[in-house]
């Protein structure tokens, strides 16, 4: 997919960020910072981490800056409502940066934390595989705690193979 419009791209990204979002509801308030195991992000770090290197990472290059992600623990947001908001108000302001980019600045080079030169606009592919990325290990952390979550696009994979017809 190559991004040529920013409007178009924002309101896909928006439909991206809502399905992580709606994950949120589901996280028990007393799990945010549990982890798999000492030394992984936490549920809270993920959604912390998501948010930061978005607006500090992802965001800074496109604008040709060098990232400013420094982390993503309680420091930044503590508890869960905090750590949603953080999110959320994260979110808009890259957005409002984002949404300033044209036609022209999506096709030039810009440099990841790594020294990489990359078009922007595949930055931009890149920050979206990223949130998709860390969606599913919120959904692998959520299943190992035994919550039931939603299915992603309606159907749960039993519900699909129940309404597949058969050959």
């Amino acid at each position: 997919m190559e991004i040529q419009d920013i409007d178009n791209f924002l309101k896909y990204y928006s439909r991206i960020k809502g399905r992580t979002k709606a994950l949120f509801e589901y996280i028990p308030e007393d799990k945010i910072e549990w982890t798999i195991k000492e030394g992984k992000f936490t549920i809270g770090d993920i959604i912390r981490h998501l948010a930061l290197t978005e607006r500090f990472m992802y965001v800074e290059n496109i604008q040709l800056k060098p990232s400013l992600y420094t982390g993503c623990g309680e420091d930044f947001a503590k508890g869960y409502q905090n750590t949603i908001n953080l999110y959320t108000e994260l979110n808009i302001a890259s957005n409002k940066i984002i949404s300033e980019l044209d036609r022209k600045s999506l096709q030039q080079k810009c440099e990841t934390p790594g020294g990489h030169k990359i078009t922007i606009w595949k930055l931009l592919r890149a920050m979206v595989e990223h949130e998709i990325h860390h969606r599913g290990v919120l959904y692998t952390y959520l299943a190992l705690l035994n919550v039931k979550t939603p299915p992603i696009f309606g159907l749960s994979s039993e519900e699909v193979i129940q309404h597949s017809k058969k050959q």
